[in-house]
C-alpha cells in the first residue's frame, strides 16, 4: 500500500469517528478508537499495524479481532446505561465482553483496561444521550455523577498484573482513574492530542503519538509497573518527556527520534498499555467532546 493511499484511508477513518452520534452509533465509535490507537506508530514498545513492540504473543491482527469482538458490548454499554441501568447490569456486560475478547484471542489480554475504562465512557455516552444528565456534563463527569461510589465498592482482580503492581507499589491503577473522572484523558492526553493538531491539522497520526508520548511521561502505568518496577516506570517517564520537550511531534524529523524512544522501550521489554488504553479513550471523549474548550 502507498503511503498516500495510507493516509488517505486514515483521514477516512478519522472523519467517520468524528461524525457526531447518537445512542444507536456509540458501540461504533468506540471500536474505531481502538483501530486508531493501534494504527498509531511509533508507540513506545506498544503493539502496532508496523510491528509487535515489547510482545511475543500478539500482532496488530490480535487487537483487530479484539477490537471486532467487544464492540457489541461496548454497544449493550451504551444502550443499558440510556435505559438508567446500575452498575450491576454494566458489570455483567463488561465481563461478557471480557468472555468475547478471550475467545477471540486465545486467551491474550489486549484489551481488559479497555473494556472497563472505554466501557464506562460509553455507557457515560449513552446515559447523556438518553437524557439522563445533564448534555452539557463532560463523559468523565457523568462516570463520577452516575457510578463514582459503585466503582470503588466493586470487586477487585486479585490476579491481574494491574492489581499485583497496585498493590506492590501502592499505585492508583485504573479504578481510581475512573471514580476520579478519568483526569489524564481530560488534562493531559486531550490538550496533547488538540494541540499537537492544531500545528499540523493533516497529520491526524503525529497528533495520536504526540497524546501518546504525554501520557506515558505523566501517567503511573501498572503496565510498566509490572513489567520494569518503578526503575522502569522513571525511564519511561524520563525518555517520553525528553522527546516532548524538545520539540515532540512538532519539530521536524520527529519520527526517528520517536522510534528511537520505541525501539529503546523494546531493548528492556517495558510496554505502557494503561497508556494505551488512556490514548483510546482520549479519542473517543475528543469525538464526543469536540466543542469544548
Amino acid at each position: 500500500m502507498t503511503t498516500a493511499l495510507a493516509r488517505g484511508m486514515e483521514r477516512a477513518l478519522l472523519r467517520q469517528a468524528q461524525i457526531p452520534c447518537d445512542v444507536s452509533t456509540i458501540g461504533d465509535g468506540a471500536a474505531r478508537c481502538l483501530v486508531m490507537e493501534l494504527e498509531t506508530w511509533p508507540k513506545p514498545g506498544l503493539v502496532s499495524h508496523v510491528d509487535s513492540g515489547s510482545h511475543d504473543d500478539m500482532v496488530a491482527g490480535t487487537f483487530r479481532r479484539s477490537a471486532a469482538a467487544i464492540k457489541p458490548y461496548f454497544q449493550l454499554l451504551a444502550d443499558a446505561a440510556a435505559h438508567g441501568c446500575g452498575m450491576g447490569r454494566l458489570r455483567i456486560i463488561g465481563l461478557e465482553a471480557e468472555g468475547a475478547m478471550l475467545a477471540a484471542t486465545s486467551g491474550v489480554n489486549t484489551h481488559r483496561g479497555a473494556i472497563f475504562g472505554l466501557g464506562l465512557l460509553c455507557a457515560a455516552a449513552g446515559a447523556r444521550a438518553g437524557g439522563l444528565v445533564n448534555p452539557e456534563l463532560p463523559l468523565g463527569d457523568v462516570v463520577v455523577q452516575l457510578w463514582g461510589a459503585s466503582i470503588l465498592d466493586g470487586p477487585v482482580l486479585l490476579r491481574s498484573h494491574g492489581s499485583e503492581a497496585r498493590r506492590r507499589f501502592h499505585a492508583g491503577g485504573a479504578r481510581l482513574e475512573a471514580v476520579k473522572g478519568f483526569p489524564s484523558v481530560y488534562r493531559i492526553g486531550l490538550p496533547a492530542l488538540r494541540r499537537a493538531a492544531r500545528v499540523n491539522p493533516d497529520d491526524a497520526e503525529a497528533a495520536r503519538v504526540e497524546a501518546c508520548f504525554a501520557l506515558i511521561a505523566a501517567v503511573e502505568d501498572t503496565n510498566l509497573l509490572h513489567r520494569g518496577g518503578l526503575e522502569g516506570l522513571r525511564f519511561a517517564r524520563s525518555a517520553t518527556r525528553h522527546f516532548l520537550d524538545s520539540g515532540g511531534v512538532r519539530r521536524p524529523g520527529w519520527r526517528p527520534r520517536a522510534q528511537s524512544v520505541h525501539e529503546r522501550f523494546i531493548a528492556r521489554r517495558l510496554s505502557p498499555g494503561g497508556s494505551a488504553d488512556l490514548l483510546a479513550m482520549t479519542l473517543f471523549v475528543d469525538v464526543h467532546e469536540r466543542s469544548s474548550p
